[in-house]
């Protein structure tokens, strides 16, 4: 019995030290979009967010948007952001291109505040 005992004690150490060294990543086709791949179909309606109160004074809201996940288009929700000094936040967009359309990232810009209507 106690041999039984110390091979499952043996076994479950294995595993366990087997699967600490496993990576999770997305399966290609499923990341966060793709800027700069051309997708044919347009983007949805942005859609309605309630805005709920910030977490902490000064804190800004970035807005949802839609992302090309699969083979089609997934809506991720927005959320609170803290500020950055110096920067102001530029949002996601499609842009049309010539064979279809192109998701423009989200980000951090320096300089003045230019998208006062996305910081609500």
């Amino acid at each position: 019995m106690r041999r039984n005992s110390l091979r499952l004690t043996l076994v479950a150490a294995l595993a366990t030290a087997a699967l600490s060294a496993c990576v999770v990543a997305p399966a290609p086709g499923y990341g966060y979009g793709y800027y700069g791949a051309t997708v044919v179909e347009a983007p949805p309606a942005v859609q309605y967010e309630a805005v709920g109160v910030a977490p902490a004074p000064g804190y800004l809201w970035i807005g949802g948007s839609w992302f090309w996940e699969g083979g089609r288009y997934a809506w991720h929700p927005g959320y609170w952001s803290a500020p950055r000094a110096g920067y102001h936040w530029a949002p996601r967009t499609w842009e049309r291109t010539g064979g279809g359309w192109r998701a423009r990232e989200g980000h951090w810009e320096r300089g003045e505040e230019r998208h006062r209507d996305h910081d609500r």
